[in-house]
């Protein structure tokens, strides 16, 4: 047999197997129970392991993607792609103010989109932040909280990262349903402009978090309670405002709360993270 004329193999093959077994190791390597887990994280032995899988993949393939482009894409353009996918986000963030029951807030953000849409130019300028209009994050995971579901034990998920349960739930739900930011997107019956538009959203949305990543590794003693705490606190922050009727809190890149002293407490940096 020629052994030179066989067929290389499939990179994407190559790949997917790559993932299985580093999955089955990074499993395996947590089957070990932790003595005295956060009460908040009964999970935690498997938390930790999905969290290892989770930050190896992503060093692996996204932070190189996410630095490259950071690096040879102008910044114009990168702030123009990251306004448009914001725009999307907002639209989806009216949504559960409306089920909330927060007309305000609703308003403001329908305002948000229409002006950036036409005065933005698609949402690449964000015209409404230059003029005072402040971005509220939302999503059906708070629209569940506000409506009295509790939150449940912190959960890691696959390749999506930090969540709860009522957050998991709420993401695969409305995913299931086809009721998400990303709807328009996979509303594009082009198959190679879809899948090419949704990693684009998942670099950018990687690489607008580098330097979070960065603050993260520098303060954290512990990564993984580094993130876990932050992400419940933010949650918790997110839920209890709109439960009080109080202005909705707005955590950007630029708007973070500082931890800075506390390595017990995080800014959101590391849980929005692609792969984390």
């Amino acid at each position: 047999m020629n052994l030179s004329s066989a067929p290389a193999p499939n990179p994407s093959y190559r790949l997917s197997r790559m993932v299985a077994l580093l999955g089955a190791t990074t499993l395996a390597a947590g089957c070990a129970t932790v003595a005295t887990p956060n009460p908040d994280d009964p999970w935690e032995s498997y938390n930790r392991s999905m969290y290892t899988f989770n930050d190896t993949v992503d060093k692996a393939v996204l932070k190189p993607i996410a630095s490259g482009y950071a690096a040879l894409t102008p910044q114009p353009l990168q702030t123009c792609i990251h306004n448009i996918f914001n725009n999307l986000g907002d639209v989806w963030s009216a949504a559960n103010s409306f089920l909330q029951a927060r007309g305000h807030d609703f308003f403001n953000t329908l305002g948000r989109v229409l002006f950036n849409s036409t005065m933005g130019l698609g949402g690449c300028i964000d015209v409404a932040s230059m003029n005072g209009s402040q971005r509220i994050h939302n999503d059906f995971g708070v629209t569940l909280g506000v409506w009295g579901f509790k939150s449940g034990p912190y959960v890691v998920l696959p390749f999506l990262g930090s969540s709860s349960v009522r957050d998991g739930a709420a993401t695969l739900g409305t995913f299931a349903a086809d009721v998400s930011p990303l709807t328009p997107v996979f509303e594009i019956n082009n198959i190679s402009a879809r899948n090419s538009l949704l990693g684009l959203y998942a670099v950018d949305t990687r690489a607008n978090l580098l330097e979070a990543d960065k603050l993260v590794n520098e303060i954290a003693l512990d990564r993984y309670s580094f993130i876990r705490d932050a992400y419940l606190q933010r949650r918790k922050a997110q839920v209890d405002s709109r439960r009080a009727n109080a202005s909705a809190l707005s955590y950007t890149e630029d708007n973070l709360p500082d931890y800075s002293d506390d390595t017990d407490d995080a800014p959101t940096a590391a849980p929005a993270k692609a792969a984390q």
